[in-house]
């Protein structure tokens, strides 16, 4: 019995790529245009959803699979934040968050199946690491959640499971489909790291205009290292000299994310230690109060403590913002993102 080998993917492919395919198939150019409009804008699951085809052609292609996930569960937070966990082609299961505000949509996406970086407070680094992702694999992920909101997705983040960085390729190809395909500014695109050496200046040379957060985590290595076991591979003055490097060839300021962890990492002195470490940055850093999981015995430090921290900042002339994470009841909040199926 000879299996039938699936042709290519569509999804994740330019209008051009996508005029070739079709005159590949023998159908006039302009049909291009037509599966490009309906995979980006409209969503299009199957190539027999695109009404505008021939009849006979959509037949011919009815088991031709482009590329969709199928929602495999849904949970809805009371703040309207939904998590899914998606069901990919080989059956392996990722998961992505939509999360609503009144005047915007943002979509954290995932770039690889599990995440291989192990940081101690993170449930998705707790389940191991699988694959990196495709683009049309990133790309769905966004389609997927506005078609289910029914709302146009503003913003998505690359906060999800896994590291961006080491999925670099994909990733910007990613990037530029969202942008120029799906119609999302470059602005409103945000990519996170751990940070992965000579991959923050790979990601600086490409002069993208996406927003680009580091997650510190620590104000000095020792701790670092306890909180991020790869950190002993990227010493905290190299990494940031490389953030540095990244101002200063794109223009563009780093967010940097610190998780705040009660009694750990959260004190007066430790602000001001990490206020040394950005002195004279382009930089802005918010402060994200730990969302704990069970694998985990950190705790979340109370309101005063969060307070104390950010004034003690403030006071030190740096930019800083508290980030109060979404979807909390739902384990869809940042750190708590892991495949349910395991």
């Amino acid at each position: 019995m000879t299996m039938k080998v699936q042709e290519e993917i569509l999804l994740g492919k330019s209008v051009e790529q996508l005029t070739d395919w079709v005159k590949q198939q023998g159908q006039p150019a302009y049909r291009g245009k037509q599966l490009h409009q309906w995979l980006y804008q409209k969503g299009a699951r199957s190539l027999t959803d695109i009404s505008v085809f021939p009849k006979t052609w959509r037949e011919e292609l009815k088991d031709y699979q482009i590329g969709r996930s199928n929602i495999y569960h849904r949970t809805i937070a009371d703040d309207q934040t939904r998590k899914y966990l998606l069901s990919l082609g080989d059956e392996l299961i990722i998961e992505t968050v939509g999360i609503p505000t009144s005047k915007r949509l943002t979509v954290c996406v995932s770039s690889q199946v599990g995440c291989p970086m192990n940081c101690d407070f993170c449930a998705t680094g707790k389940g191991g690491y699988t694959r990196d992702l495709t683009c049309a694999e990133i790309v769905d992920q966004v389609l997927t959640v506005q078609e289910d909101f029914q709302q146009r997705v503003s913003h998505v983040v690359f906060m999800g499971m896994g590291e961006p960085l080491l999925n670099l390729k994909e990733v910007i190809k990613a990037v530029k489909i969202l942008n120029q395909d799906v119609g999302i500014g470059q602005r409103s695109l945000t990519i996170s790291t751990v940070g992965i050496p000579k991959k923050i200046l790979e990601l600086a040379h490409r002069k993208l205009q996406v927003t680009f957060a580091v997650s510190l985590h620590a104000p000095n290595q020792t701790l670092r290292e306890q909180l991020i076991p790869s950190a002993k591979y990227y010493p905290l003055p190299k990494l940031l000299a490389d953030c540095r490097k990244y101002v200063e060839i794109t223009g563009r300021r780093v967010s940097f994310e610190y998780i705040l962890l009660g009694g750990v990492n959260d004190s007066s002195e430790q602000a001001i230690q990490l206020a040394k470490c950005l002195k004279g940055f382009q930089s802005h850093v918010n402060l994200i109060p730990y969302n704990p999981i069970e694998e985990a015995d950190y705790q979340r430090p109370d309101t005063q403590s969060i307070n104390l921290f950010r004034n003690v900042l403030e006071e030190q002339k740096i930019a800083v913002s508290v980030r109060y994470s979404r979807g909390l009841e739902a384990n869809a909040a940042c750190g708590q993102l892991r495949a349910m199926s395991q």
